[in-house]
């Protein structure tokens, strides 16, 4: 299906290719082969029809495919455009960035999505994480149909929240404490709040491209549906609200340690993604990560590594036992809920003890830590910590990467990208790509073509070249 969807693209450029290399071929041959010998010739010949019909074999995979019908996502998002600003209540599902209808759905189940017309769609997007244990898992289903008997909301304490706590500590090496709230959004929001309240001080430093969610404070180069629209900020969020906040490269040590120079004593914290899912894939260096942790602590400063995307996805224990790096403060969300609204942030005891009613920093919450919440969450966390479950989310994303990688390459583009464990994602450019400027690079119309030409061949991919892709226990060898 890869392979189709980057063929129809390349085809006219590969056959004019094809013959300007034939051709050159065949004069060179002549020039090197000896008096009367035709041998060379005939290789050349013989490699040209090869050639040729490998080129016909893909055309006419290509133009056996059927035109997806989309008759129902049609009308369904044309009545949803006068309901819904835009149609949609998240911009990146509106199609923007890559044309053409929005896909709705229907039902999901496993590593598959249905839309409203029927059509079957092998998922990589996964509600955009939360779904790495496959969706509608049966095992998640039943623990929310025994929990749902007793209620689905208490607005007061509960043993769920402890059980969900203590996995949570047990697993995330930054974590003593944690606070669940009901969106990757609310967690960040919360911790900048934190780490202002803690150190007394009130510049955050963030990356371009790192998305954190939609609060005020953070939407200065951000990535995510920002960078998807093409906007460098939104209208409505004073200037006062982003004065504070201070934007450096991402995986440019040298950037920070100036930053922190001209602003001593200044700087409350720093908040990342520590693999960038918000941009594209985008890994960091372990001489970045590791640099910010040194100077975090040099100048007094708390290190907040977001892991709303990368928590439980890509390691047992986050992205921070991956990298051997701990930060003070993590947030997260999307796996920990099983599907279901919710975030979370923790860290250090000493910190997290400034959060009231334990400390004067004030967060609240009508739905954090409802019952649903905490135990869909639980049993994906008990699932996630089965023996091999990442060890076959980091064989099959390597191998479908690999895969995406040589198709593309096979059929002329200039592409890379990368994975680790269950996420992934690749760019149209030459690379490498280290930062939200190199990704930007990346050729968006291209990307936009082959978005299309994937949703025919029944592959769901997000709509966008600035989010990673997502597998899951669910995805088989098939």
């Amino acid at each position: 299906s890869f392979g189709i969807a980057f063929t129809r693209d390349a085809e006219t450029r590969r056959s004019v290719k094809m013959k300007q290399c034939t051709s050159s071929m065949q004069q060179s041959v002549k020039v090197r082969a000896p008096a009367g010998s035709r041998a060379g010739l005939a290789r050349v010949q013989r490699a040209s029809r090869r050639q040729q019909q490998a080129s016909q074999a893909h055309r006419a995979q290509a133009a056996s495919v059927q035109q997806l019908v989309t008759t129902e996502s049609e009308r369904i998002f044309k009545e949803a455009q006068d309901l819904l600003p835009g149609g949609v209540n998240s911009p990146v599902r509106a199609f923007k960035s890559v044309g053409g209808q929005p896909i709705v759905f229907d039902k999901v189940k496993g590593a598959y999505a249905f839309d409203a017309d029927g059509n079957k769609f092998v998922d990589y997007v996964g509600s955009w994480g939360p779904a790495i244990v496959g969706h509608a898992n049966d095992e998640v289903n039943d623990a929310l149909k025994a929990a749902i008997e007793n209620g689905s909301s208490f607005g007061a304490p509960c043993e769920l929240e402890n059980t969900m706590a203590k996995m949570v500590i047990d697993r995330v090496p930054s974590v003593e404490m944690v606070r669940f709230v009901s969106s990757g959004t609310e967690a960040c929001l919360s911790v900048l709040r934190l780490m202002r309240a803690y150190t007394g001080k009130e510049k955050i430093i963030k990356f371009s491209g790192c998305y954190h969610g939609h609060a005020d404070s953070f939407l200065v180069q951000a990535g995510s549906g920002v960078a998807t629209l093409g906007l460098p900020d939104s209208p409505g969020v004073p200037s006062s609200a982003t004065a504070s906040t201070l934007v450096c490269q991402y995986n440019n040590l040298d950037d920070v340690k100036s930053v922190f120079a001209a602003n001593k004593g200044e700087i409350a914290g720093v908040i990342l993604e520590p693999v960038v899912g918000n941009s594209g894939f985008i890994p960091p260096t372990q001489e970045f990560l590791e640099g910010l942790r040194e100077v975090t602590k040099a100048e007094d400063s708390l290190l907040c590594f977001d892991e709303v995307m990368t928590g439980f996805r890509i390691a047992k224990g986050c992205a921070q036992e991956y990298f051997g790096i701990t930060p003070d403060l993590t947030t997260m969300g999307k796996v920990i809920g099983g599907g279901l609204p919710v975030g979370a942030y923790g860290g250090r005891k000493d910190i997290m003890q400034q959060v009231a009613p334990a400390g004067p920093m004030y967060q609240a919450g009508t739905l954090s830590g409802n019952p649903l919440a905490m135990t869909a969450g639980m049993k994906t966390l008990e699932i996630l910590g089965r023996p091999g479950a990442y060890e076959q989310l980091e064989e099959r994303t390597s191998r479908l990467i690999s895969g995406i990688m040589d198709a593309a390459k096979e059929a002329g583009h200039d592409v890379t990208g990368g994975s680790i464990s269950g996420m992934f994602g690749f760019f149209f450019t030459k690379g490498p790509v280290n930062n939200f400027e190199d990704a930007a690079k990346s050729d968006a119309d291209k990307f936009g073509r082959w978005h299309r030409g994937m949703l025919e061949q029944g592959v769901y991919l997000a709509p966008s070249m600035y989010e990673a892709g997502f597998t899951s226990l669910a995805h088989s060898e098939e």
